[in-house]
Parts: C-alpha cells; structure tokens; sequence
C-alpha cells in the first residue's frame, strides 16, 4: 500500500510558476523552479523566498515547560529570555539524534518548536510519552504555511511588506501586528527569516514576496547553500544512530544540565572522545558531483565510510560533501578518496563551513 503524500497549501502556485514537484519528507515538494544554479544565486546576491509549510510547528505550554523541555533536548531553554530562540537536539536514549529543532520562548510559560518535516508524528509522539504533569504539548502543523526568506536583500523586503512592524533579532521570534510570526533564522548562511501564517493565506504571502523582490527557490537550492555552510540535514547528515558528539554539534548540548535523555552517552563520547566523527571533504581535483551514499576511501583503497551529503558547490565549483569517518581520518586536512561512478577522484578533509562568509 502506498504512502499518504503530503501536499503543500502553496502547491498550485508552484504548479503555474513551473516548479518540479519531488517527494519529500513525505511530502510533494518544489526542487526548482528555474534552475538550481539561479535560485542559489539569487540567495546568495539578491533574496529567494522558500516554502517551508512541510515543516512542523509546535507549541508547549504550561508552568513545568520549560523544565520538560530541557529533559527532553540538549541545549538550555533556561538561557532564553521570551523573544529568544535556539538550534536544540532531540535525543533518543543512545544520545542518537532523533531530530534537530529550533525552540522558541515565546513567553515564560509558551515555546514554538520548529521541526523536521518528516518528523512530525515521531516528534509529537516522543513528546507525548514522556509528558510532565503541567505541561501541554500541541501540535499546530496543519493551521500554517510556512516561507523563508534569505539573502542580502530579505531585510528590505521585509520592511516593503511589513512597513509598521520590526523584524526580531538574529534568533528572536516576534508576533507581527497582523498576527503573522516572524523567527529571525535561516539555513543558508545569509540574513533571513522565516514567516509562519495560516495556511489558507500562505500562497497570497509568497506572490506578495515574490512581487517584493524574492525570487522563488526551491529544495534543490536549499541543499546546496545549507551544504556551503556545514549545515547539517536530518536523515542524511542526523540519524537515531549518531550522536551530537559525532555529528560536531557540541556547542548545542549543555552537559552542565543535571539531567536530559541521552546524556550519560555524551558525557561518556566528551570525555573519551568519540570513535566516529561528521567531516567536511572538499574534492581537489575536478569530477562528477559527490552524491550521498558515494564510499569515502583512504589513499589506499580501503573503504571508511560513505558520504551522507554532497553536491557541487555552485559557488566555490567544485564537490564538496560531509561523511562520518573514524576520528583518525577526520582530522583536518587527511588525504582522501571518493568513489564517484567507480572512478576515485581525491579530496581532503577540510574545517566546515566550506564557504566563509564574510562579517
């Protein structure tokens, strides 16, 4: 039996603007509407605007919120002050990565999760099992339609749409005049917010982005600008089988907390030091782009793993990709080999992001 689809509330507007609809996450999804390479870059120059309605939105609240999320994920809720958001882990008991999320305090007693598409059921099921007295958990991912909006030029759009209302700062969350939410975040390495709006009026907010200045992106361009900056993706780079200590996400677990679901395993990996590691590998010599799954070799032919993202990077020109290697060969600057099409083509190990952006 074949698997529900998923549909977008923007799906007619990407049908007559030309976009190529692809699976997924479970949904039905533009990959590009133009070309990868145009939309790449007009994020990178000018603004594009995404539709991240896949995405799951929801909201826990009550007076022991806080104190459940932080049982439930790595980073510290307790940091934030209402207004504020942060990138947080959720962990299974291994300390493998269930999902990564960004969490907004929305007050003293709300906080929006921001998750993974395909995710959701998983997420809110988690959740639900481990419920504190006090506490609510509700799934609002139906009632909204989700945009990003990213590049040089997302500020001045935001001010053309939006004359009477302020956009947050870098990881803040704010509720317009109009009641629309606006999070000040991105996945793209340039300046940005992502715009959450009921659902039935989310296809009306993208053409109105779009006559402002955006330029229509779809997945195909998200990939390779998250890739540029190291960004990892949930079920390539992410897995229930990889820890925050592999994947090099240290910075977002707070071990400091007395106690969270999968920290004795990251206690133990910080300590010892963990036998795997998440690499940056940038090919040195020009070829077919790396793809997921593509083996990962040492100069001498042995096989040490399999890259879980790659592409060609359209602003560097040339391949680069992210593989979990032994931590012998994930230090900076090991000699490599990819097998692309059973041809090796060479490549190093290199620190993330692959593109430094200047302040």
């Amino acid at each position: 039996m074949s698997e529900t689809v998923l549909h977008s509330p923007l799906e007619a507007i990407h049908i007559a603007l030309g976009a190529r609809l692809i699976p997924f996450g479970g949904w039905s999804m533009p990959v590009q509407y133009t070309s990868i390479l145009t939309e790449h870059a007009a994020v990178r120059e000018k603004a594009g605007v995404f539709d991240i309605s896949h995405m799951g939105q929801v909201f826990v609240t009550g007076e022991n919120s806080i104190a459940y999320l932080n049982r439930l994920l790595t980073n510290n809720l307790e940091t934030l002050s209402p207004g504020q958001g942060q990138y947080t882990l959720m962990l299974n008991g291994n300390g493998g990565i269930i999902d990564d999320l960004i969490a907004y305090r929305i007050s003293e007693t709300e906080t929006l999760l921001v998750i993974n598409a395909s995710m959701i059921p998983e997420d809110v099921a988690w959740m639900e099992k481990h419920l504190m007295p006090g506490v609510a958990v509700r799934n609002e991912s139906d009632a909204w339609a989700g945009l990003a909006i990213q590049g040089p030029d997302a500020t001045q759009i935001f001010h053309k749409l939006f004359p009477a209302d302020t956009l947050p700062p870098r990881n803040g969350i704010a509720y317009l005049g109009t009641g629309e939410i606006v999070c000040r975040t991105g996945y793209t390495g340039e300046d940005g917010y992502e715009f959450f709006c009921p659902a039935g009026q989310g296809g009306a907010f993208f053409e109105k982005f779009i006559a402002a200045g955006a330029t229509p992106c779809g997945l195909g361009a998200r990939d390779t600008l998250r890739l540029e900056m190291g960004y990892p993706l949930n079920g390539n780079d992410l897995s229930p089988q990889r820890s925050p200590i592999e994947a090099g996400l240290g910075f977002f677990v707070d071990l400091g907390k007395p106690d969270f679901i999968g920290r004795d395993v990251l206690l133990s990996q910080k300590e010892n030091g963990p036998s795997h590691k998440l690499a940056g590998i940038r090919l040195t010599e020009k070829g077919p782009p790396p793809r997921p799954h593509y083996p990962v070799l040492d100069p001498a032919g042995e096989v040490l793993g399999e890259l879980s993202s790659g592409v060609l990077s359209p602003t560097l020109n040339l391949g680069i990709g992210m593989a979990y290697l032994p931590a012998e060969h994930a230090k900076i600057g090991t000699p490599l080999l990819i097998d692309i099409r059973s041809r090796h083509f060479k490549a190093v190990t290199v620190k993330k992001p692959f593109l430094k952006k200047s302040k």
